[in-house]
């Protein structure tokens, strides 16, 4: 076995649970929800004060993500508790842009 076809075996090895760790749709309703609060901060629905609660909200949620991926595998638990967490999120995101508060 020469060298290239070594190093070519490895990097695939190497990349495989890469792709197993990939996580589409939490990745876009993170990426929502973020958008969510950049929104309430320019319309000034949101107060600092509100949007770092929610950016340390959504903090946990990528950690709770990062956490299930170290692994190579997310098992559907994992991703359950995810979900639950993102929603709990969505739900302070609501309620901080509709509340009587302003920027």
């Amino acid at each position: 076995m020469n060298l290239r076809t070594l190093v070519a075996a490895c990097a695939a090895i190497v990349a495989i649970p890469v792709f197993a760790q990939s996580t589409p749709v939490i990745d876009k309703r993170e990426a929502r929800q973020e958008a969510r609060i950049d929104q309430g901060v320019a319309s000034g629905q949101l107060t600092p004060r509100e949007t770092v609660r929610l950016e340390k909200g959504q903090q946990r949620v990528d950690n709770m993500e990062a956490k299930a991926k170290a692994d190579g595998v997310v098992t559907p638990r994992e991703r359950t508790k995810i979900r639950h967490a993102q929603n709990v999120e969505s739900r302070r995101i609501y309620r901080q842009k509709h509340d009587a508060q302003h920027q």
